[in-house]
């Protein structure tokens, strides 16, 4: 497994619950531009239309060795490939208040490439600085550890 992109903001500002996985719709050339890293989930979510779900926001720069193709909108909405039976209770819980669902990081499963994304609670800023408050003190001790 190839991880391509990440959302590192992803687990800073949304309690993430519970993770699912599921295919990217691509061209070729967005295929391969994801390959060789060109890709950013960086303000990007997952939206639910028709029941169905997009990967809204997320860039994919166009592929440099493909053909210049003006019309290529690098974040566009791509389909993402799940069964019905985790569309539908997505959807029903995406009806309790105050839960969105984020994408995690892109990868590689054998030739495929994967999303993952979760069903996440946004953070509280009190949340937020108990977050920090923890890692800096895990740093504080790792330090002092090393030096001992």
């Amino acid at each position: 497994m190839n991880v391509l992109a990440t959302n590192k903001r992803a687990s800073f500002d949304y309690e993430l619950l519970d993770r699912y996985e599921a295919g990217l719709m691509l061209t070729g050339a967005e295929v391969k531009s994801a390959k060789m890293g060109h890709m950013s989930l960086k303000g990007s979510f997952v939206t639910m239309h028709g029941g169905e779900l997009y990967l809204t926001n997320a860039s994919i720069s166009p592929y440099k060795f493909a053909g210049s193709s003006e019309k290529y909108d690098p974040t566009r909405s791509r389909k993402l490939l799940v069964h019905k039976s985790e569309i539908n209770s997505l959807a029903g819980k995406m009806h309790i208040k105050g839960l969105t669902l984020v994408p995690v990081r892109v990868y590689t499963k054998r030739r495929l490439i994967k999303l993952e994304f979760a069903i996440g609670r946004g953070k509280k800023a009190f949340d937020k600085r108990q977050d920090i408050a923890k890692k800096e003190a895990k740093r504080y001790i790792d330090r002092k550890l090393r030096n001992a």
